[in-house]
C-alpha cells in the first residue's frame, strides 16, 4: 500500500489502487477480469509454491509478465506453458533486469560468437553488483537471505553441480564508475535456462554488494546459520523489515547502483 498509493497519484486519474492478497485466487481472478496486462512484481519469489497470479491471468485471459528471480518458481511457471498457450495468453516470465535483460545479453553474445569467431561457446558467467538495495528496499535483502538457504546449481562441462551459497569469491571489474568488486556464487534462474536453451556446458552466476560489510554478513549467515532457518520466508522477511531503516541510511551513504557483466568463452578463445 505504501508504494502503490504514491504510484497511483503519479499515474493520474485513470489509475486505481487495489489491495490484493496474491494467495487469494478468487480475488485475483475478480481483479484481473477485463485487464489488458498484469505485471507480477510482488517478490520475493523464493519459497512460493504456487503461481497464483499466472494461473489467474491464464483463467481471465490477461497478458502476463513477471520479474521472478527464483529458480523453483520460474520452472514451476514454465509448467503452465501449454495451459497459457491453449488460452491464447502471452506469458513472459523472469523478465526483469536479471534474470531477463541478462538472458537476452547472453543470447546475443552466443549468437555473435558463433557468427563472428566460428568457435563453439563453452563457458558463460553472470556477474552482478548492487550498492545498498539498488532502490528495491527490503525485498532485495529478503531475497538474498532466502537464496543463502539454497544450494547453488551450476554447470561444469555439461554436468550439474551443487555448490555452497556465497562461496567462490571472485574480484570482477565492472568498468568505469563501479570498478572492481567481489562477487559470490548464488542460485539464480538464468544459469539453468541458459544451460538448457543456449546449450552452454559451463555456466555460473555470482553476486556481490556494497558496502563490503554486507558481503561479510552474507558469508557469515551462509556458513553459520541453519539452512532451514534461512529458507523460512516469514523469518527472513521479518528480519529484512526490521533492519530496513538502517539499510536505507546506508543507501544514502553508498548510493543506489546496479551493474552486471556477462563473460563468454569459446572453444577458440
Amino acid at each position: 500500500r505504501e508504494k502503490g498509493m504514491p504510484l497511483v497519484s503519479k499515474l493520474g486519474q485513470r489509475s486505481e489502487f487495489i489491495h490484493v492478497d496474491i494467495r487469494n485466487s478468487s480475488r485475483l481472478k475478480e481483479v484481473l477480469e477485463g485487464v489488458d496486462l498484469v505485471v507480477h512484481a510482488a517478490g520475493p519469489f523464493q519459497r512460493d509454491d504456487k503461481c497464483t497470479v499466472l494461473q489467474a491471468a491464464t483463467f481471465t485471459k490477461t497478458r502476463y509478465t513477471d520479474i521472478c528471480d527464483g529458480v523453483d518458481y520460474s520452472w514451476r511457471a514454465k509448467s503452465f506453458h501449454e495451459q497459457a498457450k491453449a488460452s491464447g495468453v502471452p506469458a513472459l516470465i523472469t523478465a526483469g533486469i536479471s534474470p531477463g535483460v541478462s538472458n537476452v545479453m547472453a543470447a546475443e553474445l552466443v549468437r555473435t560468437a558463433k557468427g563472428e569467431s566460428g568457435g563453439e561457446p563453452e563457458t558463460l558467467r553472470f556477474f552482478y553488483y548492487i550498492a545498498g538495495t539498488g532502490g528495491a528496499g527490503p525485498t532485495t535483502l529478503g531475497t538474498s537471505l532466502l537464496l543463502l538457504g539454497e544450494d547453488v546449481i551450476a554447470y561444469d562441462k555439461g554436468s550439474e553441480i551443487k555448490l555452497k551459497p556465497y562461496s567462490g569469491a571472485r574480484n570482477i571489474d565492472f568498468g568505469k564508475g563501479i570498478g572492481k568488486k567481489y562477487v559470490y556464487l548464488m542460485n539464480l534462474p538464468e544459469v539453468k535456462s541458459t544451460h538448457k536453451n543456449l546449450g552452454l556446458p559451463t555456466v555460473h552466476a555470482l553476486f556481490g554488494s556494497d558496502p563490503f560489510i554486507w558481503n561479510w554478513g552474507m558469508e557469515t549467515f551462509a556458513n553459520f546459520l541453519p539452512s532451514d532457518l534461512l529458507r523460512d520466508k516469514n523469518v527472513t522477511l521479518k528480519f529484512a523489515e526490521c533492519v530496513d531503516p538502517f539499510i536505507r541510511v546506508i543507501d544514502g551513504i553508498v548510493g543506489e547502483r546496479v551493474a552486471m557483466r556477462i563473460d563468454l568463452e569459446s572453444s577458440n578463445g
